[in-house]
């Protein structure tokens, strides 16, 4: 990724905010035109595969397309031996936009939908079955994410990780929000998408799990990622001189 800083972030805030935009408002769609919930799944779920696969297709060259602060970290923690990996800097800015425009996407939802603007969600979803579905769905969700990168089909995001999502929200208890930043947007619609304010520090916690979990899969699948080469003789660097760069 060559796009200055200020363009990411924008790139992430933008995509964040329209993917929770297309997840909120295929929900209240999906209500408005059924009483049927499998029904209202089936369509919310679909909206969401198309919506992130565009997302990430268009952003994804922009700013890495993570819309979501579990990926942001995890890159981090793996790319920090780069040259060309994330900084604290680069975290720093993502995580508050990934945020702030999840928060933006869930309250232009219920504006297009001439919904009140902010009403905290009061679909709770505090239970032990759900916090183990999350754990699974974000484990998944990095495990794809760091796995493509390791088998050079970073290229798949777009279809792979859309479809992931979209067979997470059906085998896992939760319907697989497997994202920090969705997860506190969603809180602020009392609509079909939403969660309740108190159990979102709860998913949270689960996310941050699955996608330590996700990186240990990846881990285990593939082996400790190589060096980066020395830039000077091409020849991969050992350690102690990673640690004196």
């Amino acid at each position: 990724m060559s796009a200055p800083l200020a363009r990411r972030v924008a790139a992430e805030a933008i995509g964040t905010a329209l993917l929770v935009a297309v997840v909120v408002g295929s929900g209240i769609q999906a209500t408005e035109l059924s009483s049927d919930v499998g029904v209202q799944l089936l369509a919310n779920s679909i909206a969401t595969v198309f919506g992130l696969g565009v997302l990430i297709a268009l952003l994804g060259p922009v700013s890495g397309a993570h819309f979501n602060p579990a990926v942001t970290l995890a890159a981090w923690f793996t790319g920090r031996r780069r040259p060309d990996g994330l900084t604290w800097r680069d975290v720093a800015a993502y995580l508050p936009a990934q945020i702030v425009g999840a928060i933006g996407g869930s309250i232009l939802a219920d504006a297009m939908f001439a919904r009140p603007l902010v009403r905290f969600s009061t679909h709770d979803r505090s239970a032990g079955h759900l916090w183990l579905g999350e754990t699974v769905a974000t484990a998944g969700l990095v495990a794809l994410v760091f796995g493509l990168d390791r088998i050079r089909r970073s290229s798949l995001a777009p279809v792979a990780v859309a479809s992931y999502i979209g067979a997470a929200y059906w085998f896992t208890s939760s319907t697989s929000f497997a994202n920090p930043a969705v997860t506190v947007g969603r809180a602020f619609t009392d609509t079909f998408a939403g969660i309740a304010p108190a159990s979102v520090a709860p998913f949270i916690a689960a996310q941050v799990l699955g996608a330590a979990l996700g990186l240990g899969i990846v881990a285990a699948i593939h082996g400790r990622e190589p060096a980066p080469a020395n830039r000077e003789t091409g020849v991969p660097r050992s350690e102690p001189e990673l640690a004196s760069s």
